[in-house]
């Protein structure tokens, strides 16, 4: 790769965004067929413990270039939550991935923001307008109607997907409430890699089954994609805003409708589609909306300052 291509991927730009989000989209795509892959043999709780094992022994190179004191950390609690709810959110993850149609798992992957809202409301004290509570609300219709309580075809690992993302937006409000700025993002990353591994052992000697060499093949390549989507994920917010790159997020839910027919013979049943119509623009209003408040916010405080400065 020569020098210009190579500070075009570095550069700031709305291309520059989209082509890291599409990433993120593949990336992640990529990971829950690998999970379909090695989950219909391996329990749920062992693909959880061999998915963050891995991830911390891709990152581990990382954390020795950085020397000895990137792995002393003065946040063991903080670790501790974080994996704690990665352990009770990638489980049942895995388990109704591996037993679920791709489709149907990546549109309730988009749901995470309405869970996320109640939360926030209750635990971070924040303001949430009445637009918000309409949009999720009509999103939580989108969710029922996805997952088809009432249908024939009903499979209850459904409840294990929307469990695994109420876990995950539990994630999102303790991070908000104690991640710290000192603390860099690679270490943040691998402590909560490692300590998930932990406590993630015992569950999985529970369930153990061996793995092949195949199967340990695809949980490495899982491990180092879950790492791999948050750098992609950063290098798209930092090349442009965040809600711009929004509905390039859909392109996921393309992919595990192609990838689902090509490699499972999956189609998409008449209720996920159905589901996905409300959800996907419902999330994208909830992320418009909040984009639009904090841009408010910054103009007030801006304007705040400088009358500040004038007195």
């Amino acid at each position: 790769m020569n020098i210009q291509s190579a500070s075009w991927f570095n550069s700031k730009g709305f291309l520059q965004g989209i082509f890291w989000m599409v990433f993120v989209c593949i990336i992640s795509n990529t990971n829950d067929i690998l999970i379909k892959c090695v989950g219909g043999r391996l329990s749920g709780l062992e693909v959880a413990f061999f998915r963050f094992l891995f991830s911390a022994l891709w990152l581990l190179p990382f954390m020795l270039a950085r020397g000895k004191g990137s792995f002393q950390t003065k946040y063991p609690r903080v670790h501790f939550v974080r994996s704690l709810l990665l352990v009770l959110a990638m489980a049942p993850w895995c388990y109704g991935v591996a037993s679920l149609p791709l489709t149907l798992a990546t549109t309730i992957s988009f749901t995470t923001p309405f869970f996320i809202l109640p939360m926030a409301k209750i635990f971070l004290k924040e303001h949430v307008g009445w637009q918000r509570w309409a949009a999720t609300l009509i999103g939580f219709g989108g969710i029922l109607i996805s997952v088809n309580p009432s249908g024939a075809a009903f499979n209850p690992m459904a409840f294990a997907l929307v469990a695994s993302t109420v876990m995950f937006a539990s994630l999102d409000i303790i991070n908000k409430k104690l991640l710290t700025e000192d603390e860099s993002l690679l270490s943040m990353l691998f402590f909560s890699a490692l300590g998930t591994a932990v406590l993630g052992l015992i569950p999985a000697l529970l369930t153990w089954e061996t793995p092949t060499l195949q199967e340990l093949g695809f949980l490495a390549l899982l491990g180092g994609g879950g790492s791999l989507i948050l750098f992609c994920l950063l290098k798209a917010f930092a090349a442009t805003e965040v809600s711009a790159l929004q509905p390039f997020r859909y392109v996921e839910l393309m992919l595990s409708a192609i990838f689902g027919f090509i490699i499972f013979q999956e189609f998409p049943a008449t209720s996920t589609l159905l589901g996905a119509l409300i959800i996907v623009p419902s999330t994208l209003y909830i992320v418009f909306y909040e984009t639009r408040e904090q841009k408010k916010k910054k103009k007030a405080a801006l304007a705040s300052g400088e009358l500040q400065q004038a007195t």
